[in-house]
């Protein structure tokens, strides 16, 4: 049971560094991104939505771009943090 645990955390390891190196590979792309993300979120804290700006939420967003910003306010309205 243990050599299964151990080949599943061997696997997710070499599937999350293929996504980093797919993601990094661009890097205008990820700056592209991390702008966009910061700017929809600037603009969605003017419409009001209530969700705070600190340097934990600003890190997700800048680090996630668009899905971060999709990360930030499913964890704000699911009521677990942020």
């Amino acid at each position: 049971m243990v050599l299964l645990a151990e080949i599943g955390a061997v696997l997710t390891a070499l599937f999350l560094l293929y996504l980093l190196w797919r993601f990094l590979k661009n890097p205008a792309y990820v700056v592209a991104n991390s702008v966009l993300g910061i700017a929809i979120f600037l603009v969605l804290d003017a419409l009001g939505l209530g969700i705070p700006i600190n340097i934990f939420s600003i890190g997700v967003v800048a680090i996630g771009g668009l899905s971060g910003v999709l990360l930030v306010l499913l964890i704000h309205y699911l009521g677990l943090g942020f």
